[in-house]
């Protein structure tokens, strides 16, 4: 009996020692996983971004044969409310390139050349903020439609 006593002391709780080094291992985890995890997620939403391109891109060329010019804003479209803002809450940019007025606003490429002839769309990226030519630091993570749609990605991926 006196032995069964012994144990039954002995299970009581875990010792200081042991929860330090459990918390030292789940910190150790968390340390790997989270940015993992991040990474995975930014890949997430990018890949989401360019499949709503894609399917605006749709609409607005379905705009076009329809009407014989590009609509004015993207509200033309008839889409719903959340099909217009990319993965981190910012509407859609889009620019009716035809326009002479909107010539300037182009996006450009590391030449200054429009990446688009007919219109431009994109999102702003993660940081929501963007500038015209496409080396800028501020456009480096948008995502973009360019070359009249055969490319769908990353501003730094052009």
């Amino acid at each position: 009996m006196t032995h069964y006593k012994a144990f039954l002391q002995k299970l009581k709780g875990f010792s200081l020692i042991e929860l330090l080094i459990t918390v030292a291992i789940l910190g150790v985890l968390a340390s790997i996983a989270i940015p993992g995890y991040q990474r995975y997620k930014e890949r997430v939403d990018n890949h989401t971004a360019i499949t709503d391109l894609q399917v605006i891109s749709a609409a607005i060329e379905r705009y076009y044969i329809l009407n014989r010019q590009f609509p004015g804003s993207l509200n033309q479209l008839n889409l719903s409310g959340d099909q217009l803002q990319d993965p981190w809450g910012a509407p859609y940019q889009y620019l009716d390139v035809t326009i002479q007025t909107n010539k300037g606003k182009v996006r450009k490429d590391k030449n200054l050349v429009p990446i688009n002839n007919d219109f431009d769309l994109y999102s702003m990226g993660k940081d929501g903020r963007s500038a015209s030519p496409l080396t800028s630091a501020l456009s480096r993570d948008d995502i973009i439609r360019a070359n009249n749609g055969n490319f769908y990605g990353l501003a730094s991926d052009y």
